[in-house]
């Protein structure tokens, strides 16, 4: 090497070095992407390996690859330029590496082809606000209150709180009468008294399970080509809404969801709370490569755990070292190590005695004659397949019967679960995937993967934690044990601890979201450089404080936040009702809502057109979407509700629902016709207003009280004069219109047709979807009903579209 390159690297930094930033960002994930698969540790082609800067020095059968500070001697260069009649990338023009790309190889061979590997560690140039989230939490000062820290507002009226305080609490609208008892409660302590009630209903923890359950992407289903049910994912939904609803400590929620089964042997709640690791979408089938869909868990549930209760974009690490934040490559793997020993698990849990069990034996029953009715139309089919049509309507049975056994377990007492090492007999790779137990179980070892290749494994890594926490914000790292158990309790510990700087900001920071609709820090997942600075820093340290100083206990901070002028303010920004917010008020009002809590999930009323959509499945299709057969089963709150990554409901995707597969942090409020058309026009809402129109009539002896009483409902207020004029005018209206139009009869439930094409021979069959065997309750039709309660359901329909019923203030 010249000796003025010699010098150079004595006194840079790796990352500082010429050409150090050009190779992280345009040559080492050029040779990853398209040299390692041939030339790399694993495979090296002409015995030459592009993993390190000492493979390419030493070469391969045709000598040294590359020449530094000589590009136009480098045989690397020669052949990205296609030289003497060999290119790489091979493949001829089209696979030839871009003349930018090429050029970059050559100005990076030409300043010395420096190789950095971890530039964040070896050059540590952040400034310090981008470090804000990582430094120490300032002390508590218990003196002080949120209204310390902003500036003084006129206070909302009485009526405008508590709908206000009602949504954020529950979820839910308050009625007249808790209304009516909150007015006339002229004492000191009403709001506090009103703020307790709410805390204490069993409505809160639905309320702000939904918050959370947002983040760690819960559904029912495993998403992907398949979807494969998840039988038993209801139990760690209903373990988050109890935990809330207890005002469990926040540390212990995060112990037990990440390292419950370690930490807490014996604690089915624990246990149960570990299906927390197994949130995301995954799937693994006999097409699949075991290795690769390990390497998906590993990346999804490092990524999410860190950004769920640290607020950091840990992803961003898996290629190279963060651009942006202090996260180097190997601390990406470090972590991705804690979970090298978890394996999925399905053990035997008996139901605990604050499970909802009451439709199991029932849901079990109706699931079993699914079941058995298709395995008998297999055995038909197996007589004689010998029809084309015949043998993919076999098919279509066998991927139901798969289907229907899988969901059978639905109704069995396990529990969607993690375990250090395979359980013997209990482990649960996944419908299709089954470890066997063995003593001599090894995790596998984890490598830094430049690029996040699994074909380019580089350097093995034992389990750590972030780095960045003890440089910039004195954190201590601990030793995470290399053994098979312990990995997790040790990270756990070391993320629950009051010292960690993060933890606790990120958590305040969601809970003031809930009630604000935006954080202190506006990216409630990404406390790092890219995310939004928080507009008040010592206000969001001081709640920090105060959650650690309250116990970790959530309902206090709620208080805090509820109890200051800042909440109760005149100055509240008007939000529109989240999805499942929305759907449950429009049943509440209507009268419709069922408040039975937990169980396995229901299937709601959702738009026909979309039931009836076939839903493929691996080479056949899935069965059609029913409806839950009864009423009481259909109404209950949207977070019971099965939660199908597939076929989300249409009305919760079109009102800005949750995407099933990425963490939500903060829902969106975009604003599109269909929202209109779903509201004004679905039957599910024109149901609801029928129903709503006959609970007026069983309400109010009256026109103008149902009227009155309609209002009270819907808006939490009384009409004022001229809106009670204009909705009787319509009403009226109406009323002539129904008197000379009488409804349709009710519709016959149309057999449903799939067509399908055949993976073997191209043709397109068609198949009648078999009708579930339970009988249907179906909703109030108005057809039930005389012309007045059809023309009051006009009424209310409009009420239940009005901006006032969709926004809270």
């Amino acid at each position: 090497m010249h000796r003025s390159f010699a010098l150079l690297f004595l006194v840079l930094p790796l990352a500082a070095q010429p050409g150090g930033e050009l190779f992280l960002q345009k040559i080492q994930p050029v040779l990853v992407r398209d040299c390692q698969g041939c030339h790399g540790p694993t495979q090296a082609l002409s015995k030459l390996d592009v993993s390190s800067r000492e493979g390419l020095l030493q070469g391969g059968t045709r000598g040294p690859a590359l020449l530094p500070g000589q590009a136009d001697q480098s045989p690397l260069l020669h052949v990205l330029e296609g030289r003497n009649g060999l290119q790489m990338p091979p493949g001829g023009p089209k696979q030839k590496l871009p003349p930018e790309t090429i050029a970059a190889f050559r100005e990076w061979i030409a300043v010395g082809a420096v190789w950095p590997t971890r530039p964040a560690e070896a050059n540590w140039a952040y400034k310090d606000e981008d470090l804000w989230a990582l430094r120490p939490v300032l002390p508590f000062d218990p003196a002080k209150s949120i209204d310390a820290f902003l500036k003084p507002a006129p206070r909302a009226d009485r009526r405008t709180l508590i709908r206000r305080v009602s949504f954020d609490l529950t979820g839910l609208p308050p009625t007249p009468e808790e209304v009516g008892a909150f007015l006339a409660d002229q004492s000191p302590q009403a709001w506090d008294k009103l703020i307790d009630r709410l805390l204490a209903s069993p409505r809160y923890g639905e309320r702000f399970g939904r918050h959370w359950l947002d983040v760690v992407r819960y559904a029912d289903t495993s998403g992907y080509s398949n979807d494969f049910e998840r039988p038993n994912a209801w139990r760690y939904r209903d373990y988050v809404i109890r935990s809330f609803n207890q005002d469990k400590p926040y540390d212990q929620f995060i112990r037990e969801q990440i390292a419950g089964d370690e930490l807490y042997p014996g604690n089915p709640e624990a246990l149960i709370a570990t299906g927390f690791l197994r949130a995301g979408p995954w799937e693994h089938t006999a097409m699949s490569v075991e290795a690769v869909t390990r390497q998906l868990f590993l990346d999804d549930v490092a990524h999410n755990t860190v950004s769920t209760f640290l607020g950091l974009t840990l992803g961003c690490a898996k290629c190279h070292d963060h651009k942006f934040d202090p996260i180097p490559t190997k601390d990406y793997y470090r972590v991705q190590a804690i979970f090298a020993s978890t394996e999925f698990a399905r053990p035997k849990l008996p139901f605990l005695p604050t499970e909802n069990t009451a439709d199991l034996p029932s849901g079990a029953a109706q699931m079993r004659t699914l079941y058995d009715r298709t395995l008998a139309r297999m055995k038909e089919f197996r007589q004689n397949t010998a029809n084309p049509d015949e043998y993919e309507e076999f098919k279509l049975f066998q991927k139901h019967s798969q289907l229907y056994k899988e969901s059978l377990n639905r109704f069995e007492p396990l529990a969607f679960a993690v375990s250090s090492g395979p359980l013997d007999g209990q482990t649960d790779g996944g419908p299709a995937l089954k470890y066997p137990p063995s003593a001599e179980y090894r995790p596998a070892p984890v490598h830094i993967l430049p690029g996040g290749s699994i074909q380019s494994p580089a350097e093995a890594v034992t389990p750590g934690v972030l780095s960045a926490l003890e440089k910039a914000g004195q954190y201590p790292a601990p030793q995470i044990p290399n053994t098979v158990a312990g990995r997790r309790s040790a990270f756990a510990r070391w993320i629950a601890d009051p010292r960690n700087p993060l933890t606790a900001r990120v958590i305040v920071n969601r809970i003031w979201q809930s009630h604000f609709g935006e954080g202190i820090a506006g990216d409630p997942s990404n406390f790092g450089k890219m995310g939004k600075k928080p507009t008040n820093p010592e206000l969001l340290d001081w709640l920090a404080g105060a959650l650690v100083q309250n116990g970790w206990r959530i309902k206090p901070i709620h208080r805090l936040i509820l109890q200051s002028a800042a909440y109760q303010s005149t100055n509240f920004q008007p939000r529109r009702l989240e999805a499942e917010t929305l759907r449950d008020s429009l049943l509440a009002v209507s009268g419709e809502l069922n408040l039975e809590a937990g169980g396995t999930g229901v299937f709601p009323q959702i738009n026909e057109d979309v039931a009836r959509q076939p839903q493929h499945r691996m080479g056949s299709l899935a069965p059609a979407y029913a409806p839950s057969p009864l009423r009481r089963q259909r109404n209950r709150r949207t977070i019971y509700t099965f939660q199908q990554r597939s076929l989300p409901d249409p009305l919760i995707e079109v009102f800005n629902g949750p995407s099933l597969d990425l963490s939500c942090e903060r829902r969106e409020a975009s604003t599109v016709p269909t929202q209109a058309f779903g509201l004004l026009n679905s039957q599910f809402t024109n149901d609801l207003a029928l129903a709503m129109a006959a609970r007026l009539e069983k309400e109010a002896p009256t026109l103008d009280a149902r009227l009155l009483r309609a209002f009270q409902l819907a808006f939490s207020r009384p009409a004022q004069p001229a809106e009670l004029q204009a909705a009787k005018r319509h009403f009226n209206r109406m009323l002539a219109f129904h008197k000379t139009n009488p409804p349709p009869a009710k519709a016959k439930p149309k057999p449903l047709v799939h067509k399908i094409t055949s993976e073997l021979t191209g043709q397109t069959s068609e198949f009648v979807q078999a009708e579930d065997p339970a009988p249907y309750e179906p909703n109030l039709h108005p057809s039930d009903v005389g012309p007045a309660t059809r023309a009051l359901s006009d009424v209310t329909l409009m009420l239940l579209n009005a901006n006032e019923f969709v926004y809270v203030y």
